[in-house]
């Protein structure tokens, strides 16, 4: 008698092809390991872990970069201070007076042994530069990606009902994303931002939230439509599923990679647009930092010949923006079911 083992093989799924495919592609792998290691980077930013001291004055103004630095300067800028003089002698009271003043400044402010980097060297108050950027990126960031969060989940919203009951329903949201689409985009925020009045971060996502839901609604009011005449929703309208179950317990899941792209694709618009309204006075209020205040800064530097609080923040700008781009082309080409 034989005995027959039948052996059931069971095909990978939608999100295991499309990470099969993505650790294939190099460019993306990197790309998304940048990406990993600024959002390390916030983590560690919010927690207090990393650059919690970013306001504590360690250089003097405008220290340029230099990989070593003094922590300290209070000695140095109080000899700054001291008028010249000749050596002191027995026969000169003012020169011994100038002796005895320094010797009282050595003593209260001691040499400085320790020493710290300055990459970038520091702003106008004294602030490390490296601090201050990766604090300024968690303000960004946050920003990025509440903001991207909030106009993916209103556009999918507006989408899904939009594209499932049609009619009214779907003329009346059509109106509404005529309207916001016909206002350019810059124009659109720049008006928000005024009937808001109000500077901080949470303004800042009300306003890029409100206004980019325009593009994921139109995506995803077409998968709506799309998906709403297959086999699956029908059965599961014929086996009394309500609209909601089959809107988001049935459609959702199969097409929820597009608002995955359009997420990723959002965050790198919201991050160059906080840094456009920081930089235009309507972002961050004063005491926050983010890459848009320090490129308003460093504005008025740049008369100076003070370039490195621009290069940093720009630097690490295009560094995160590029592979976030990089990260979301790698991902849409995965997710994408005709590229085997």
């Amino acid at each position: 008698m034989t005995m027959t083992t039948t052996v059931h093989m069971r095909s990978p799924g939608l999100w295991a092809l499309a990470w099969r495919r993505l650790r294939a592609d190099r460019v993306g792998m990197a790309a998304l390991a940048v990406v990993a290691a600024f959002l390390l980077l916030v983590l560690l930013s919010a927690t207090g872990m990393l650059a919690s001291d970013w306001e504590q004055e360690v250089a003097v103004n405008y220290a340029p970069p230099s990989f070593v630095g003094a922590d300290a300067t209070a000695r140095a800028l109080a000899r700054a201070q001291l008028p010249r003089a000749t050596p002191p002698n027995a026969f000169d009271p003012l020169a011994i007076d100038l002796a005895e003043l320094e010797a009282q400044v050595a003593q209260t402010h001691p040499p400085v042994e320790k020493r710290t980097t300055l990459p970038f060297g520091a702003d106008k108050w004294g602030h490390d530069i490296v601090k201050k950027t990766i604090k300024g990126g968690e303000t960004s960031i946050v920003v990025g990606l509440v903001a991207a969060l909030l106009a993916v989940a209103l556009g999918t919203l507006f989408g899904a009902v939009s594209g499932f009951y049609g009619g009214w329903v779907d003329d009346l949201f059509n109106w509404f994303y005529s309207i916001f689409t016909a206002i350019p985009a810059i124009l659109m925020i720049l008006t928000v931002a005024a009937v808001l009045q109000q500077k901080g971060v949470a303004t800042i996502v009300l306003i890029l939230g409100l206004t980019g839901w325009t593009g994921p609604y139109r995506l995803m009011r077409a998968e709506y439509i799309k998906h709403g005449a297959r086999e699956y929703v029908m059965a599961a309208d014929a086996i009394g599923a309500s609209s909601w179950s089959r809107m988001f317990g049935h459609i959702l899941p199969n097409v929820s990679h597009v608002a995955l792209v359009q997420m990723s694709i959002l965050v790198v618009g919201f991050i160059k647009a906080e840094v456009i309204l920081s930089f235009l006075g309507f972002g961050v209020p004063v005491g926050t930092v983010s890459w848009g205040s320090m490129l308003n800064e460093a504005q008025n530097e740049l008369i100076l010949g003070k370039w490195w609080q621009l290069a940093a923040a720009a630097g690490a700008m295009a560094l995160l923006v590029t592979s976030f781009s990089l990260f979301a082309d790698a991902l849409r080409d995965a997710l994408d079911p005709k590229i085997k």
